[in-house]
Order: C-alpha cells, then structure tokens, then sequence
C-alpha cells in the first residue's frame, strides 16, 4: 500500500473508493500460496475412484456413529455428498449440513450449525463426530468451544485456524468483495468487520481465543495446498495431524484424505485424549516439532 493512501481505503472493481476501516487485519494474511495446483483437484477425484478406498477397503469401519460434514467456503452440500456416500457405505450415519452456498456470515452459520448438531445428537443418542472442509472445519472448532457436550471429535481438512486465516490472496480478495457494499448489512449478514480479527463475535473469539475442550481435534493437510497455508491449517500436537498429498479442493475426493478420515474417526478417544498404539492417552497440548 502507497504510504500516501489512507488506511483502511481500498478500491472496488470499479475503482471507486471503498473506506473500510477494517481493511489492515493482522489476523487475516494474505499468503502466495499455490493456486495454480488447484487445477489438479479432478486429479485427486480419479485417483479415489480407482483407490481401493473407495469400496471400503482396507479403512476401519463404524458401527453407525453420528458424523456431521461442513462444507468450505463458497461451498455447499452438493460438494460433500461424495464423502456422505463414502461414509455409508463404511458405516457410518453422515449427516449434511444444509448449507447451500457457505458464504454467509461464520458467526450466523455457526449458530445454524450448533442447532443442527443439537437435532443429530438428539436423534442418534450421541455426540457427534464433525469433518469440516475448510472454513467448514473452523466453524466445527467454533461448535467445539461453544457445545462441548454435543461434539466426540473434530477432524478439520484444510482448515486454516492457527493465526485465524492466512491464505491466497484470491480467496481473501473474494471474502472483501462479499462485503463490499454502500450500507450497513453487505450480501448475506455480512458486515465490514465480518470473519477478520476486529470483529467480537463468538465465532471469531473462539478461534483467536480458544478455551480447553475435552474433544479430540485432527488436522489433515497438504503442503500442495493451493489456498490455505499448511502451516496454518495444523494442530499443536504433532500426533493429531495428518499430512498428505492433495490440493485444498480435492481433500474432499482424495482417497489418502478419505483413508485419514476413517482412521480418526475409529481412533480411541478419551476426554480430548487420544490413544497411541502402546495403548496410553496422548495429550493434545504436546507441542508440535
């Protein structure tokens, strides 16, 4: 920015002046992530359907457990009725969202989404296993401060919630345009301050700020994610993450994504702990190396 520029001004499409006094956010970065991968991602639905993973092979299987499937941003249901399929056909009880298009304002989806896990645990009888895309994976860390008791374990693919956002430019580009507007409510509920670190809303105190649940929390990621910076995306504890070779699009066809998933969802969990293969709880707050 021109040092002659006032803060906070930026310009839209058209190159009017837009004044948002938000615009400088330190917890939203723009990272040269990169983009040009994300072409790939038909790559990594192929590979899941010529992946003994696909038929179940191989992956440990549930016994009918209740799992909740948050799509990524500008993102929907549609995009995640491959993995509802999938997670049937292992046995488990996936559950979509109702999101249509998730581009609303986090804070008001993640409300939606706290009644909607209330409806699944209600209905099953039990807490809730959670898989989130994305931003879908930060509103499941959202749910896991504000609903502890409805949540068994997250497991974020892609997530960007470690600094709260750092991701490519393009993507943050097209969160401002959302918001762009002449008065107060901009498209859906969004505000000026909406999604950025300035903005006192539940959802954003709960990822600058999280509390100590005791809910299991995994990380999957890729380092050839296009999008989202991989070093943002992981755990504090090294055990909860799980790397793999993916675009940021195509974690929800990629059959090492989809291997992971079952593996955490099986995995033994106890009170945010997780089991290690000599049979002790392992902590979440062993720090990452």
């Amino acid at each position: 920015m021109d040092a002659s520029e006032p803060q906070g001004q930026e310009e839209d499409a058209g190159g009017a002046a837009f004044n948002n006094p938000f615009a400088y956010d330190p917890a939203v970065q723009a990272t040269l992530t990169p983009l040009w991968r994300e072409v790939a991602w038909a790559a990594d639905w192929v590979k899941l359907r010529c992946s003994p993973v696909y038929c179940g092979t191989g992956v440990p299987r549930g016994q009918g457990e209740a799992v909740l499937l948050i799509p990524g941003f500008m993102a929907g249901d549609f995009l995640m009725l491959e993995l509802q399929g999938w997670l049937k056909r292992i046995g488990y009880r996936p559950y979509l969202s109702n999101i249509v298009w998730n581009n609303d304002c986090p804070d008001r989806t993640a409300r939606t989404l706290a009644q909607r896990l209330a409806r699944i645990s209600d209905e099953c009888g039990m807490r809730v296993r959670v898989v989130g895309h994305s931003l879908g994976g930060m509103l499941a860390k959202s749910l896991v401060q504000d609903h502890p008791q409805l949540v068994d374990r997250i497991i974020t693919l892609g997530s960007p919630h470690r600094s709260f956002v750092k991701a490519h430019p393009a993507v943050v580009g097209v969160w401002n345009q959302l918001k762009r507007a002449q008065s107060g409510l901009i498209g859906r509920n969004l505000r000026a301050s909406c999604g950025t670190g300035h903005c006192l809303c539940p959802f954003v105190k709960n990822l600058l700020d999280p509390q100590p649940r005791a809910v299991a929390q995994f990380s999957v990621y890729s380092r050839n994610d296009g999008v989202a910076d991989w070093s943002s995306c992981i755990e504090a504890d090294a055990e909860a993450n799980t790397e793999v070779r993916s675009t940021h699009i195509g974690m929800i066809f990629n059959p090492e994504v989809y291997r992971a998933i079952a593996q955490r969802l099986a995995q033994s969990v106890v009170g945010g702990r997780t089991a290690t293969s000599d049979g002790q709880a392992h902590s979440k707050e062993h720090a990452n190396e």
